[in-house]
């Protein structure tokens, strides 16, 4: 008899789990990028009081009996599936659709990053929010000064862009400027933008003497996640940086931390670097800045013939050293952010169902409460 008061009592505990989920869900129908968790149920340890056989030759076969003990919840999933397009009209808010996360972590985390160590990626925090801005610093960062890894700018050969070969965190260029003699043997002033020196597993490095470049017009590609600007000292419209994407192995295996980030840990599998699904044109890497004359060799990613490392590659041509980076099937929506998962009806109706529940199971407790105490009122 006091069998079903433990099975009710089990089953009080799991529906109050179950309506913390459901609390947490409403609780988060309004923040950006949230992801709503459902609260699995399985029934409990099973005590056997005859068991089966199989029949014999006088008798049938009979089937096992068994008594339940309640109730377990045996997981709480994450559905990680798109949210729906939130538009904010900042020009630097992005969501992805499809798969993947920003990766994003201190300016130093770069230093934690061996590009021979896939491993060495789970380093970054993941995030599907993208409310990014450039900082006083120059950096691309979040609210709470987390910068976005990608592949930098440092160069440019023949009209076009050239990048790093590893993730580094994306931000402006710095700005030189020189007295130069005219034809005329006067003095000009002359502006030009300095490029980041990378190296491999260290961070960007340049002559901090200089300033940072002022830059306006600044938009993010959808199709290929490429940041372009104008600046304002020498009006040239440059490519900035190009935003990277995480994909993981198991999206719902990621481990949630505070707020809306994530990370690569136990059950989410590798974690691997991802560029837009619309790259379309070449993209070239390159592991020492380039200067005027260089010429463009094999170092470049694009659509085409090949396969290096999952990638899609022309005929000779190579990933960035050492980086598993292949083409997602992703895309970035720009000026809007992603809505939460949360559908409030789906929860209201699983708030109504866990309350009547916990109900039902406190009838339990209460029929056995009574039906012992008539037991023990026997002998008056």
């Amino acid at each position: 008899m006091t069998g079903a008061m433990y099975a009710a009592i089990s089953g009080l505990k799991g529906h109050m789990n179950k309506l913390n989920v459901v609390g947490n869900n409403i609780a988060n129908v309004n923040t950006q990028g949230y992801k709503s968790q459902r609260a699995v149920f399985a029934d409990s340890l099973y005590t056997t009081v005859t068991a089966g056989s199989n029949g014999t030759v006088k008798t049938g076969g009979r089937n096992p009996s068994q008594m339940g003990y309640g109730v377990q919840m045996t997981s709480i999933d994450i559905d990680m599936s798109t949210g729906n397009y939130s538009p904010t009209g900042r020009a630097l808010d992005c969501m992805i659709y499809g798969q993947g996360f920003f990766m994003i972590g201190d300016k130093d985390t770069v230093n934690t990053i061996d590009p021979t160590d896939p491993q060495s990626l789970k380093a970054l925090t993941l995030s599907r929010v993208g409310n990014f801005e450039f900082k006083s610093d120059g950096y691309l960062s979040k609210e709470k000064g987390e910068v976005l890894y990608g592949f930098m700018c440092i160069g440019n050969v023949e009209g076009e862009p050239v990048f790093s070969d590893q993730l580094v965190p994306i931000r402006f260029p710095r700005l030189k400027t020189t007295i130069q003699k005219d034809a005329d043997g006067n003095d000009v002033e002359v502006k030009e933008l300095v490029y980041p020196t990378v190296k491999a597993g260290q961070a960007l490095a340049d002559d901090d003497s200089l300033p940072f470049a002022t830059f306006d017009d600044i938009t993010i590609d959808p199709s290929t996640g490429r940041v372009t600007a104008t600046c304002e000292e020498t009006e040239e419209v440059i490519t900035i940086g190009v935003i990277a994407i995480g994909n993981v192995t198991n999206p719902n295996g990621v481990t949630h931390m505070n707020g809306h980030y994530y990370k690569a840990g136990d059950g989410a599998g590798d974690l691997q670097v991802a560029l837009m699904g619309g790259v379309g044109k070449e993209m070239y890497f390159s592991n020492t800045n380039p200067v005027a004359g260089d010429k463009i060799t094999d170092a470049k990613f694009s659509k085409g013939t090949g396969t290096i490392n999952g990638s899609l590659l022309p005929a000779g041509a190579t990933a960035p050293p050492g980086m598993n980076v292949f083409e997602s099937g992703s895309s970035l929506q720009t000026g809007g952010l992603e809505s939460s998962k949360t559908d409030l009806a789906t929860e209201i109706s699983e708030m109504i169902t866990t309350q009547r529940g916990y109900q039902a199971n406190t009838r339990i407790i209460t029929v056995t409460d009574t039906m012992l105490e008539e037991l023990v009122n026997m002998k008056r």
